[in-house]
């Protein structure tokens, strides 16, 4: 069984459609990234399946329960981390982990454990006394993203997890996310930064103006909608100029550049036909040092997705 089942799913406010047909599912013990521009219906989409909004039409299951008529069998298995922060003004950061432990029944020696174990994932040792008002704003998201690792649960959402958060922090709560997935967690994410859907996630949905446009794994989307990809030489020699108007002619090479240091920069959309620059450059009696492909990223692939939709 699916951890997550949606089939035609829709959700309309007056005259808008937020989410328009939406059908895929989830399985369980793997990351699925949810992913589109602003407005595209992500966070209604999360609202639905944590049943904190009924769907117009269609039909949605979470861990086998009809997110309908079983909203509380649901919510039990589930943790959320919405976009809008949410916290405690008046208690401190280690009190706001210990209630929120307590409110999940977690025994209050497991809960302890688990606190001073999230205090140092999220960097949050420093802060355990400050009350949410004296936090900042990266801070208070630390905290919300921490918290709700102090229950258990089968299936986690994660709208925007990490705005606010400085790089060694993002790492942290991704390195987190993904220790807790290899002991069997699913998670459902969404991000605007593409870099960590590629580090994060096995699957990767896209949707824009609520429908879906794709759905695969993150090295499949780039190379069916990635684009051009890079290919980089360092040369030694000093007859560079001759070897790119040679590789400008090469079918599918859209560019060529020649930089400081004797790289040579080549754009295409048939990587393997430049691998002929290694002949090139031996006719034109210069000698590659270094030779790498760059892929298209899931961010390029995202981009041309969206736009075609557009």
């Amino acid at each position: 069984m699916s951890a997550i089942e949606v089939s035609n799913l829709r959700k309309e406010f007056g005259s808008s459609v937020a989410v328009n047909d939406v059908s895929f599912e989830v399985e369980r013990g793997e990351v699925f990234g949810f992913l589109g521009p602003n407005g595209a219906g992500k966070t209604t989409t999360i609202k639905i399946l944590t049943t904190l909004v009924p769907p117009t039409s269609g039909q949605a299951k979470v861990l086998g329960y009809d997110v309908k008529v079983d909203g509380m069998q649901v919510r039990r298995k589930i943790g959320v981390v919405q976009q809008q922060p949410s916290g405690e003004y008046t208690l401190r950061v280690d009190n706001q982990l210990d209630v929120y432990g307590l409110l999940w029944d977690i025994p209050k020696e497991e809960r302890t454990k688990r606190l001073e174990s999230l205090l140092d994932t999220f960097d949050l040792r420093s802060q355990r006394g400050k009350k949410w008002a004296e936090l900042s704003l990266g801070t208070r998201r630390r905290l919300q993203v921490a918290r709700e690792f102090m229950h258990d649960m089968d299936l986690l959402f994660l709208d925007e997890p990490t705005v606010g958060l400085d790089p060694i922090a993002r790492r942290a709560a991704l390195d987190m996310i993904k220790k807790r997935v290899s002991e069997g967690l699913t998670v459902f994410f969404t991000t605007h930064i593409l870099e960590e859907a590629e580090y994060l996630c096995d699957r990767v949905a896209i949707i824009n103006k609520g429908k879906i446009i794709a759905v695969d794994t993150p090295k499949k989307l780039k190379e069916r909608f990635g684009g051009l990809q890079t290919v980089e030489a360092v040369v030694e020699g000093d007859n560079i100029q001759t070897l790119v108007r040679d590789l400008e002619n090469i079918t599918g090479v859209s560019e060529v550049k020649a930089e400081l240091g004797g790289m040579v920069k080549i754009t295409t959309s048939n990587p393997g036909e430049t691998l002929r620059v290694i002949g090139l450059t031996e006719r034109n009696g210069l000698k590659i040092a270094q030779l790498n492909l760059r892929e298209p990223t899931l961010e390029q692939a995202f981009v041309s997705l969206v736009a075609e939709g557009s």
